[in-house]
């Protein structure tokens, strides 16, 4: 049984891993264009200062909890979730599927060039693989137009839209009557990884729930971002002491 379990506003759907695959997998046989999207600590602390991306992120057919310190923020408010379901691994299960079921997939976001080798490297893994099309995520709100009938008109079913939170919840969003895609998903540096300019955590680290601590062994640039987690504990232990 699904339910909805709210981490300071954004309702997080409590689903196994597996469970969210097979809902996935049937959002791509409806007739509109669904939405997932994969909240982590630093989502949901910039959905706490911003009503209408909390709003959105409320919006979708899915919501899942990409980091750990979402899982261990349901544990500390007693409403615990079946565990965490990573973005990356969604979107890579999502990508067999594809190959499997002859459904298409258009990768947009990222630096120039870079959705284009995701491309080239997800097709030589996945022979079978349709990639529908690709575009970088550097682009004027003018240019919107002609995106979406890019994406339209290579008649992809499933759009991975890669351009950071907050940018990719809410352009999918504003633009879902648009699209003729049946699922958009919004999946932050997943193209980097699949690109290989960006290694993900080994799986010793993922499996301990360190995936966090490896990047920013990696990335000590990105110490600032990685602050959102204390913050967001902290916040967590708050929310339920004065109970909301």
């Amino acid at each position: 049984m699904n339910n909805k379990i709210n981490i300071l506003g954004v309702n997080i759907d409590n689903l196994s891993f597996n469970d969210t695959f097979e809902k996935a997998k049937s959002l791509i046989e409806t007739n509109e264009t669904d939405m997932i999207f994969t909240p982590n600590p630093e989502i949901i602390m910039l959905a706490r200062n911003d009503e209408t991306f909390e709003n959105i992120l409320n919006s979708a057919s899915i919501c899942t909890p990409d980091g750990i310190g979402v899982v261990y923020g349901a544990k500390i408010l007693k409403t615990p979730l079946v565990e965490r379901v990573a973005g990356f691994d969604l979107a890579t299960a999502l990508i067999e599927y594809a190959s499997q079921a002859g459904k298409s997939i258009f990768l947009f976001g990222a630096a120039p060039n870079i959705a284009d080798t995701a491309a080239e490297k997800l097709i030589e893994k996945h022979s079978t693989l349709k990639i529908a099309g690709t575009r970088n995520g550097y682009f004027k709100d003018e240019e919107t137009p002609e995106i979406i009938e890019q994406i339209n008109q290579s008649n992809a079913d499933i759009l991975f839209a890669c351009l950071g939170a907050p940018k990719q919840e809410k352009w999918i969003y504003e633009n879902r009557d648009k699209l003729n895609v049946k699922l958009a998903l919004g999946l932050g540096g997943a193209l980097d990884v699949f690109a290989g300019n960006v290694k993900r955590a080994p799986k010793i680290f993922i499996k301990l729930n360190l995936e966090w601590f490896y990047r920013l062994l990696k990335q000590p640039s990105r110490i600032g971002r990685f602050m959102a987690l204390p913050k967001f504990m902290i916040t967590v232990m708050r929310s339920k002491k004065i109970g909301r």
